[in-house]
């Protein structure tokens, strides 16, 4: 952790030094500026100010912030967090959790792929309805796919991987269409901001009862 933290904080002055920022910077025009008006520099937009602040007054922000923060718990908390800690308390070996959850990043290339693919074609909304109604009826069975003898737990990981970043296109999607192209990336950032949220939630949440009480299934 401390490490990825280290190198981003060595990136940042580089990107803020050399990657242009503005059509300015470059001396171009920002698009739709008619030809005969010279290149103007534009005074930089407070991101907070302009794009939280006007989607945080909205039903519609707070609604993909909270469903974004189910997403973060579900997948980076819970089961990128505990999975494997899980596999070992029912007898796996920490090598057998790890390629669990590695062919379960496999099938999230195709999830989110087709994902953006139906995004495109069919409403948003129902979508996320879909998604995350079987992620949690997943996440029901997980607990009773350690008692089946073989299908059991490849098959939770074919069925969560394919749902496991396929969150993402559709919202985006009605971000877009909530808040338009020019302020969408910036309110999807904040809507993202709660899904760590969530994930921190969850991996905190699952972690201090686990390591206080234990769960093992030795223990019970």
């Amino acid at each position: 952790m401390f490490v990825v933290a280290g190198a981003a904080a060595l990136v940042l002055p580089l990107v803020a030094w050399l990657l242009p920022g503005r059509p300015a910077d470059l001396s171009l025009r920002p698009v739709g500026e008619k030809a005969d008006h010279p290149p103007a520099a534009v005074a930089p937009k407070n991101p907070i100010k302009v794009a939280l602040g006007m989607a945080s007054k909205t039903r519609d922000f707070w609604l993909l912030f909270f469903s974004f923060f189910v997403c973060g718990a579900s997948t980076n908390g819970y089961v990128g967090t505990h999975l494997i800690a899980m596999c070992f308390d029912y007898g796996m070996t920490p090598v057998q959790g790890i390629s669990l959850l590695a062919a379960m990043g496999i099938f999230d290339l195709f999830g989110t792929t087709l994902s953006g693919w139906l995004s495109d074609r069919f409403n948003a909304r129902i979508l996320l309805f879909w998604y995350y109604g079987l992620r949690g009826l997943s996440l029901i069975y997980l607990p009773y796919a350690f008692g089946i003898d073989f299908f059991g737990l490849p098959l939770f990981a074919v069925f969560y991987g394919l749902d496991w970043i396929a969150t993402v296109p559709p919202t985006v999607r009605l971000a877009t269409d909530v808040y338009g192209k020019d302020s969408a990336p910036i309110v999807f950032g904040w809507v993202v901001a709660g899904h760590q949220l969530g994930a921190a939630f969850a991996a905190l949440g699952g972690g201090m009862p686990r390591s206080s009480l234990g769960s093992s299934p030795s223990r019970r």
